[in-house]
C-alpha cells in the first residue's frame, strides 16, 4: 500500500528582533524609538481637568497639528518646484496633501459627537487658549492665499515662531507661484496679479479667470490643466475642513463666544463660504 506524504505543519512566522543588537541606541532604546520619537509623543499629554474627555479633545488637538506641519511641508515641496518648472514634482505633492487633507478632516470625528455639556466640563481649562493661535495653521493658511499681518500679533511672545511667520508672510503663497508660472508659458496673467503685494490677502482677477476658463476649454497645455485639478481638489478639501469645523463646533458650544475670544460660530461661518483658488472655481461657468 502506498503511503500519501502527509501535510508538514505550517512554520512559524519569523520572529521579530526584539532583543536589543549591540549596535543599538546606548540610552537603551529602540531603532523604532529612536526614529519616530514615541516616547516623547506619548508624554505631551497634560490635562488640567479631571475630565475623561479632555484626552480626547487635547490628543486630537494635537494629531492636527502633526497634520498641518506634513501639509505646509507638502505646500512648500509643491511651491519650490513650480518655481523651477517642475510641475509634475508640484502636482505630485499637491496630490500627497489631498490624501493628508482628508485624515486632517476625519480629526473632526471624535470631536463632532460631543454634546454642549460635555465640552463645557472642560472647556475652562483652555483658558484663552484658540486653535486661531496655531502658529503652524497659519503657515497653512498663508500658502493659500490667507495673509493678513494682524495675525502675527498672537505670536509677538515667541521671536522664533514671529519670525518664521513674518517671513511666510512675505513669501508668495502657493497660488502666486502658479500664477507665475501661467506667466512664465505666455498666458495672460496682468502684471498686477505677478507683481502684487504678496504680504495681503489675494482677491480674484477675472483676467485670471479667463485664462482658467481657455486651459480647460482647451487641450495645448494639459500639464497645466492636471495642475489646476490637483489645486481645486486641495481647494475643495480646505472647504470640508472648514465646513466640518464650523459643524463640530456649532454641535459643542452653539453660538456662544469662541475660545480665545473668537467669534465663534459666526467667524467660522464667514469662513466656511469662501473658496481657496478663487478663478478655479468661477472659470468653470465659461467653459
Amino acid at each position: 500500500m502506498s503511503h500519501q506524504a502527509q501535510p508538514q505543519e505550517a512554520s512559524e512566522p519569523e520572529t521579530p528582533h526584539l532583543a536589543p543588537k549591540l549596535n543599538w541606541s546606548s540610552q537603551g532604546t529602540t531603532p523604532y524609538e529612536d526614529y519616530v520619537q514615541a516616547d516623547v509623543l506619548t508624554h505631551l499629554q497634560h490635562t488640567l481637568s479631571d475630565d475623561p474627555g479632555e484626552m480626547v479633545f487635547l490628543v486630537t488637538t494635537q494629531v492636527m497639528e502633526l497634520w498641518f506641519t506634513v501639509i505646509v511641508h507638502e505646500w512648500d515641496t509643491a511651491a519650490k518646484a513650480l518655481r523651477e518648472d517642475r510641475v509634475p514634482v508640484a502636482v505630485a505633492a499637491l496630490k500627497r496633501s489631498v490624501r493628508e487633507l482628508e485624515a486632517l478632516t476625519a480629526s473632526w470625528k471624535p470631536l463632532g459627537q460631543l454634546t454642549p455639556g460635555q465640552f463645557n466640563s472642560y472647556r475652562s481649562a483652555l483658558g484663552e487658549g484658540s486653535g486661531f493661535q496655531s502658529a503652524m495653521y497659519r503657515r497653512m493658511e498663508f500658502l493659500l492665499g490667507e495673509k493678513s499681518s494682524s495675525m502675527l500679533v498672537p505670536h509677538r511672545g515667541a521671536p522664533r515662531v514671529h519670525a518664521e511667520l513674518e517671513k511666510a508672510l512675505h513669501e508668495p503663497s502657493l497660488y502666486d507661484e502658479v500664477l507665475r508660472l501661467l506667466a512664465r508659458r505666455g498666458h495672460a496673467i496682468p502684471s498686477s496679479v505677478v507683481d502684487r503685494d504678496v504680504s495681503l490677502r489675494y482677491d480674484p482677477s477675472p483676467e485670471v479667470e479667463t485664462v482658467w476658463a481657455d486651459l480647460y476649454s482647451g487641450d495645448e497645455d494639459a500639464e497645466l490643466a492636471r495642475l489646476g485639478e490637483a489645486l481645486t481638489d486641495v481647494a475643495e478639501l480646505v472647504w470640508r475642513w472648514r465646513n466640518d469645523h464650523l459643524v463640530a463646533t456649532r454641535r459643542a458650544m452653539g453660538s456662544k463666544t469662541g475660545t480665545g475670544g473668537s467669534a465663534g460660530v459666526a467667524w467660522l461661518e464667514k469662513r466656511a463660504q469662501k473658496n481657496v483658488f478663487p478663478e478655479l472655481w468661477t472659470a468653470r461657468s465659461h467653459v
